[in-house]
């Protein structure tokens, strides 16, 4: 390894031991007698000094770097009180491992702003900046969480297809590729895969996949290509999967706020865990309209609606019971009003997170629902043939990773929450 240590790992304590650290020149500065190198790694910032008649002149002139130079700094852990972190390093060696042959394209230190589309081209460079680097921990600690409830919960994690044969939702969002002698398409959801699996025998099933949706949208919420956080579960009705999906967002929060806290002082916020209401679509309509909010019975949800029921029912509402014209035609009608549907999306903090629903498990069903939506029963016969061989009760849900993050950490864009985002302009780096 080329360090001993990171920079989270020193203390005042280590007082006259040598160490050696790996990063990147943040800032320099030199006055008459001495040099200041900050030096940056992932987990902080540490002073380097090195004051003439104590530092060797050859060291000195090394740490008169371009600013995000590669540096590998050797040294003596050296206590000051006036320092910012109680010590700094007084260096013995300074190497620099690969010399700038281009200029950075942007401050790095943030006292200058860049447009986030100048950021995104440069993402490898955006990433040394704590804000973006602090919101892809707190989506690890989210996939980890997502992983360890569902397991505690005898969920068994699948992987399916991204390239299919025909729409998994129907309708014309989608990215078509060349397979060999014929049309593909990359994936909307995992939906349908994920059904199969449990009417294979697979009684709970999660998964983590990328999905593709092609829709021509310029909004700070949407991704061609995003991650989904998915679940399946046999034998179970909307009330089993509404009850998991609360246990899980709410693992989810607590998790991150217990081990990102870090990350959450570079945003200047507090995370805190709500308690998760649940409302009928025609409860939310009718409460929207009493405020003043301009929606008819049978129509979505705009953004303003979603941030209306913020406002009404706190930031974390389940919506259950909508129209059946407004859900996939797999969505299962209630038994005393076909024109509903066991359905159900997760409103977190204004914003939708997440879309469920139980299953057509009935193949007779299915055809009529696929009729009534304008889809050709034969375009979807190797799905419909599964339901014919003992199809259980199921039902599931899926979470937006980018859309969550995007809220838990408070960014305004969705792109800040994708590692490299694609939308409908961009499709590099």
């Amino acid at each position: 390894m080329l360090r001993t240590h990171y920079v989270d790992q020193l203390t005042k304590e280590m007082d006259g031991q040598e160490v050696t650290l790996a990063g990147w020149a943040h800032e320099v500065r030199e006055t008459s007698n001495v040099t200041f190198l900050l030096l940056r790694d992932q987990t902080g910032i540490v002073q380097v000094v090195g004051k003439a008649g104590i530092v060797d002149d050859s060291i000195i002139k090394s740490m008169s770097v371009p600013k995000e130079s590669v540096l590998r700094v050797s040294g003596i852990v050296s206590a000051n009180p006036e320092s910012k972190k109680g010590f700094e390093i007084i260096p013995r060696s300074v190497e620099n491992l690969n010399p700038l042959t281009d200029k950075i394209p942007f401050e790095v230190t943030g006292k200058v702003p860049a447009e986030i589309d100048v950021r995104l081209n440069y993402r490898y460079i955006d990433l040394r900046r704590r804000g973006p680097t602090s919101v892809f921990k707190i989506e690890s600690t989210i996939l980890g969480a997502f992983r360890e409830c569902l397991a505690k919960k005898g969920f068994e994690e699948i992987r399916t297809p991204s390239i299919i044969s025909e729409s998994s939702e129907g309708g014309s969002d989608l990215f078509t590729v060349r397979y060999f002698e014929r049309d593909a398409y990359l994936v909307q959801s995992p939906q349908l895969y994920k059904q199969l699996a449990v009417i294979g025998g697979l009684d709970k099933v999660m998964m983590i996949v990328p999905v593709f949706r092609a829709e021509k949208s310029n909004t700070t919420y949407h991704l061609t290509e995003s991650t989904q956080m998915d679940i399946e579960m046999g034998f179970a009705g909307p009330d089993d999967a509404i009850a998991v999906l609360s246990d899980t967002v709410i693992y989810m929060l607590k998790q991150v706020r217990k081990k990102n806290k870090a990350e959450f002082e570079e945003f200047g916020l507090k995370l805190k865990v709500p308690k998760v209401r649940t409302v009928t679509y025609a409860d939310a309509i009718e409460a929207l309209r009493k405020k003043g909010h301009e929606i008819e019975f049978g129509h979505d949800f705009s953004r303003d609606h979603e941030q209306g029921l913020q406002k009404l029912y706190g930031d974390a509402v389940i919506v259950r019971d909508f129209p059946t014209s407004l859900r996939a035609f797999y969505s299962m009608p209630k038994d005393d009003n076909p024109e509903l549907t066991h359905s159900y999306d997760f409103i977190y903090k204004g914003l939708e997170i997440c879309s469920g629903a139980q299953r057509i498990h009935k193949p007779d069903l299915l055809v009529k629902s696929l009729e009534k939506k304008g889809l050709d029963p034969k375009d979807f016969e190797s799905y419909i043939s599964a339901f014919r061989y003992g199809a259980p009760p199921h039902a599931g849900w899926s979470i937006g990773l980018e859309r969550f993050a995007m809220q838990v950490t408070g960014v305004q864009n969705i792109r800040e929450a994708s590692l490299f985002p694609r939308d409908r302009n961009r499709i590099t780096p």
